[in-house]
């Protein structure tokens, strides 16, 4: 399968590029609004890759290109440039491809962050309202630090909710999160409860900018 991650350039696009491609077999698509940037991230995550004794199936272009070659489609972007993102890409995603959102809305002051829900009910709800017929979207990985997931040092044991409608889309990214090592995903429900997943992150946030002992925080349901 091949596995498109728009924003691969970024902090949770990289962690997923590296985990997906050192654990799986699936063809991880970097995808950048500069696509020589896609090719020289590529180049580095191999390097990281080959530094831990692995390798994996990579491959850097722009993200037009990178959405229509992906099977499923990670939104690796900020809140604020999702709805732009998949405007831009939309006439290269096909029907029954899967999008696949980890955005969420936030804001920051001196007490910590604070979940910005958006008036669509959530992002994923966005994502969902931008993405064209027949593209089912999903929202899952919010809750993931993005440093730790890019360290292939780090044993990640942790879980991710996982939302959406259509539930073959649901089984194809809870399938696609369990092939990181360490990761299991947890089926919650349609996008109408994303909210409730999205404001958890501004909690795990939370507890790492105020707890001494604890930093980058993972969630282990069950």
């Amino acid at each position: 399968m091949n596995v498109t991650l728009l924003g691969g350039t970024g902090d949770i696009g990289e962690g997923l590029a590296l985990r997906w491609a050192r654990d799986t077999d699936h063809t991880v698509v970097v995808g950048s609004r500069d696509a020589q940037r896609a090719r020289d991230c590529v180049a580095a995550y191999e390097r990281v890759l080959a530094d831990h004794g692995a390798d994996g199936d990579l491959v850097g272009c722009g993200n037009e290109e990178a959405a229509a070659r992906g099977d499923v489609v990670v939104c690796a972007v900020p809140a604020y440039h999702l709805t732009d993102t998949i405007d831009t890409v939309a006439d290269a995603l096909d029907p029954g491809d899967v999008l696949v959102t980890p955005a969420v809305g936030m804001k920051h002051d001196e007490d910590g962050a604070h979940y910005n829900q958006p008036g669509a009910g959530s992002v994923t709800a966005l994502a969902d309202r931008a993405a064209p017929a027949g593209v089912p979207v999903v929202g899952a990985f919010h809750n993931l630090p993005a440093a730790p997931l890019a360290d292939l040092g780090f044993d990640v044991d942790a879980d991710t909710p996982v939302v959406g409608d259509d539930e073959s889309a649901v089984e194809t990214v809870v399938d696609l999160a369990e092939g990181i090592e360490g990761l299991g995903a947890r089926r919650a429900g349609g996008l109408a409860n994303a909210a409730e997943v999205e404001a958890l992150t501004a909690l795990l946030i939370n507890l790492g900018k105020h707890d001494a002992d604890l930093h980058d925080v993972w969630v282990r349901f069950g």
